[in-house]
């Protein structure tokens, strides 16, 4: 049996806060006790460490400088999209156009498509992200050189190949028939491989026929537990442009609605421009929002409502988005995310904001009986932040009151430099 025990500081979320007085639980001096990967114990040091044996008292490794947290969970980024991250100048429809679909049609080579995900996966766990929902390009051969570099390092990764049949340069489209036979094969043969899973990944309504999504509708029928990850109303063009293409529908959701693509593994990128009987849709069906506020802003897209979409009950995770989005960390992507609510008149608190990177985004990826926070049997991927990783860090936490306070200083002020260790599985990577 392994087994590691690690004494300091400690946070994570146990309920949505706001919504729950105990939502939060922080321990200044606790002890976290893992065997074979998961957590067996939880608790204060002083009464947990009786419980300990003269050599497993002397294993115990010295955290106290550190903040021990949950791993971050990212609900949305386009790993092909690696090699353009702050591309310059244009909003969603021409970003995709001019950037987008070139990079992505270089996917087809394995090699290029191997080099690139072991640079994607470094980054997600350089920058503490231990779960993330994948966008691949159109070709088959990207899901297979991104699930096998995940593999290799044991990550709890959901990834798909890209369907997209119209309204794309003809090197990055595929048809609604070969989509969903290319993958069905990729779902046979990695959904359920160690920590893998699989998402049935339309990129949106506009570059997909009737058919195809009809197509992916019949992926999730068939496969019981693989995952739907889409876009949707990210950009006020894109919707008109929606309402052109499919004229039946009675608003953006319906489209997918309408295909049998709304359930508890659905997740919808952005969501900003939502109407009243969208958000009750997505409420109803159990299905979920990733807000990107880096992409949202960087692309121009919009001001996501967050009280409204809290407001229906929608769950909602974080997403980083690269590369529309600017940065892998989440710590940067929690900082845009409260200044983008500052503009709504919301007054985004610190632990709401870490609650979406958490165990919030393992709700929405319906994974929080796994992953999310500390309690015994979830699996240990969890990292030590560095309140002292730069000298204005180090000189403002210094004067932080609280928990609260230094939680909302390192969203703010906090990069890859202060992720000191990324752990996945229990075991540091």
């Amino acid at each position: 049996m392994s087994e590691r025990l690690l004494r300091g500081p400690l946070l994570h979320c146990l309920a949505e806060p706001d919504q729950s007085e105990t939502a939060v639980d922080y321990q200044p001096d606790a002890l976290l006790w893992l065997q074979n990967g998961l957590v067996h114990k939880m608790g204060p040091y002083p009464s947990f460490a009786k419980e300990l044996s003269a050599d497993q008292l002397a294993k115990v490794e010295d955290c106290s400088q550190y903040l021990m947290v949950p791993g971050f969970v990212d609900c949305h980024i386009h790993y092909p999209q690696t090699e353009m991250i702050a591309a310059y100048g244009t909003q969603l429809l021409e970003w995709l156009n001019t950037y987008t679909f070139p990079v992505e049609s270089s996917f087809k080579d394995p090699a290029k498509a191997a080099a690139v995900s072991k640079v994607f996966i470094d980054q997600l766990l350089n920058n503490g992200t231990t779960t993330a929902l994948v966008f691949c390009s159109v070709h088959p051969q990207s899901v297979d050189a991104l699930f096998t570099e995940a593999q290799k390092q044991n990550m709890r990764l959901i990834a798909g190949k890209v369907m997209m049949d119209r309204n794309a340069p003809s090197n990055v489209l595929d048809t609604a028939q070969t989509s969903y036979h290319q993958s069905k094969q990729l779902i046979e043969r990695w959904h359920g491989v160690d920590r893998l899973q699989y998402a049935v990944t339309p990129r949106f309504a506009p570059t997909s026929t009737d058919e195809q999504l009809a197509a992916a509708g019949r992926l999730l029928e068939e496969y019981e537990g693989v995952y739907l990850h889409t876009h949707l109303a990210e950009n006020v063009d894109e919707i008109e442009w929606v309402k052109a293409l499919f004229p039946n529908a009675k608003n953006y959701l319906d489209v997918y609605d309408q295909a049998g693509l709304l359930s508890k593994r659905s997740v919808f990128a952005h969501g900003i421009h939502l109407c009243d009987s969208e958000c009750e849709r997505l409420a109803q069906t159990d299905s979920a929002i990733a807000h990107c506020p880096t992409s949202n802003m960087f692309i121009g897209s919009g001001l996501f409502p967050m009280q409204k979409l809290q407001n229906h009950g929608i769950k909602i995770g974080m997403g980083t988005d690269v590369g529309g989005g600017t940065s892998f960390n989440m710590l940067q992507t929690l900082a845009d995310g409260y200044k983008m609510q500052q503009l709504k008149g919301n007054n985004l608190s610190p632990e709401q904001s870490f609650y979406l990177a958490t165990l919030g985004g393992a709700k929405a990826l319906d994974m929080a009986e796994k992953i999310g926070n500390f309690e015994a049997g979830k699996e240990a991927d969890f990292l030590l932040l560095d309140p002292n990783a730069t000298t204005l860090l180090k000189f403002r936490t210094g004067h932080c009151e609280g928990w609260r306070d230094l939680l909302f200083v390192l969203q703010t002020l906090g990069d890859d430099r202060v992720i000191a260790q990324t752990n996945v599985m229990g075991k540091v990577v």
